[in-house]
């Protein structure tokens, strides 16, 4: 049987933590601020799909110029869910986070399966 990330990264299962403290609750709050935004989970989900991306071709991914891209990436990378890497004049951007490509996926699914009429975000 397959371990989950948590367990992988020697973590106790969500099922075996105490229950959220304040702390806790208020820093996944941050979290979900920094994820509820359309341009950055789009970056973080061509990211995982294309490995180290430099910043001009997930401009050109999302339709987005590169100045936006930017300022977006700042924000994960400052959050420390991914990481950059210069070479010459292009800088080059990763997932560094490992958990990121489980929450997406989680994400994905919750939002498959729990979709009613009226979800459109628009």
């Amino acid at each position: 049987m397959a371990q989950t990330l948590p367990a992988r990264a020697g973590k106790p299962p969500l099922a075996e933590r105490p229950l959220l403290d304040q702390l806790q609750a208020s820093q996944l709050v941050v979290l979900f601020k920094v994820l509820g935004n359309d341009t950055r989970l789009r970056l973080l989900h061509a990211l995982h799909r294309d490995g180290e991306v430099p910043v001009g071709e997930l401009a050109e991914q999302v339709g987005m110029r590169p100045q936006a891209i930017s300022n977006q990436l700042q924000r994960l990378t400052d959050r420390g869910m991914v990481a950059a890497r210069r070479d010459g004049n292009r800088i080059f951007y990763s997932i560094a986070d490992p958990c990121i490509p489980a929450v997406l996926d989680l994400a994905l699914c919750l939002t498959e399966e729990t979709a009613v009429a009226g979800d459109d975000p628009t």
